[in-house]
């Protein structure tokens, strides 16, 4: 396979990375995607896929991710397991670096890079990652079962995860900085419900303490300010998500010149309704979009229109001839 010239490079392998590939390459596009972890994403941490239209009965995340792995593959993506250093464009190609070294050029790039976990920076968190500290509950609840766990968050995936820990251990306490919950309100009431389920609202998490692993944390009551510790033998963390657009931002003169992106107050990047950036040829869409519903749904609907939208793109800057 030729490493270097490529027509559409998409950054990014979850339900947005891998619809955009599928799409990219049926339209006869030669579709290289590069993930940096495994196929699915945020999608991989889900255990049962539910509310996905069509998708019924549930499938787990994984199995689901694999699906989308193989249905593009199947249409001639291909793959690159590697991160993406710096993307820049020069005239009317853009340059991908790859952490392996060699640029790549494309045509059209789509950014479906996602987002990582955002880390409540309390001491304790770093010292025990691994330990008893964990943003995923499918991979690492199993290990503390009957153990009892505290669940940091207020958003869907904090909901989720704790009624998937609930199945492990009938000690699960969800805090939650604000008086109400973000997540959708079938899922907070979901736990809310849940007899293993502790809620806790106007708590924050202050520190993890422990020794070779977790063994408590201390929490704050914000409504009157009191400091407690309380036993833990592990703290799940689900405070939000950053978007994944560091190789977007580094200043001119260094490896990835800075490209005129925009982005919203939160760092995700603006993009019309074609999910076209300011930058010709370069489109975003799943998680890392501003204004995304940030669901395997709708992120899937956005890769199918941004390779659309990159065909017609590639399709100008070739005067509609056959590629």
């Amino acid at each position: 396979m030729d490493a270097t010239d490529w027509e559409l490079i998409i950054i990014g392998a979850g339900p947005a990375g891998l619809t955009a590939a599928q799409y990219g390459a049926r339209a006869a596009l030669r579709t290289l995607v590069i993930e940096q972890l495994s196929p699915g994403g945020q999608a991989l941490l889900i255990d049962k896929l539910e509310n996905y239209p069509g998708l019924f009965p549930a499938k787990s995340g994984y199995d689901f991710s694999q699906d989308l792995y193989c249905q593009a593959g199947a249409f001639g993506a291909q793959f690159l397991f590697d991160s993406v250093l710096a993307l820049e464009k020069e005239a009317d190609r853009f340059l991908v670096t790859p952490s392996g070294g060699q640029k790549m050029r494309a045509k059209a790039v789509i950014i479906a890079a996602g987002t990582k976990r955002r880390p409540l920076g309390i001491p304790g968190e770093a010292e025990f990652a691994g330990r008893g500290v964990s943003s995923c509950a499918t991979c690492d609840g199993p290990f503390f079962k009957n153990n009892k766990i505290f669940v940091v968050g207020g958003g869907d995936a904090a909901c989720v995860e704790a009624q998937y820990l609930s199945h492990l251990s009938s000690q699960v306490v969800l805090i939650h900085r604000r008086n109400r919950f973000r997540a959708q309100g079938a899922l907070a009431e979901q736990a809310a419900r849940n007899p293993h389920i502790e809620v806790r609202l106007n708590t924050r998490m202050r520190e993890i303490r422990g020794d070779t692993q977790v063994r408590s944390a201390v929490l704050e009551r914000l409504d009157s300010g009191e400091l407690y510790e309380e036993a833990a033998g592990a703290v799940f963390i689900f405070a939000g998500t950053l978007p994944q657009t560091a190789f977007l931002t580094a200043e001119p003169g260094t490896p990835g010149r800075r490209l005129a992106v925009a982005f919203d107050p939160h760092g995700y990047i603006v993009t019309g309704g074609a999910m076209e950036t300011a930058v010709p040829g370069l489109f975003a869409a799943g998680d890392v979009r501003a204004g995304s519903f940030r669901q395997a749904v709708t992120a899937a609907g956005e890769g199918a229109a941004a390779a659309h939208s990159a065909a017609l793109y590639i399709d100008g800057l070739d005067g509609g001839a056959d590629r």
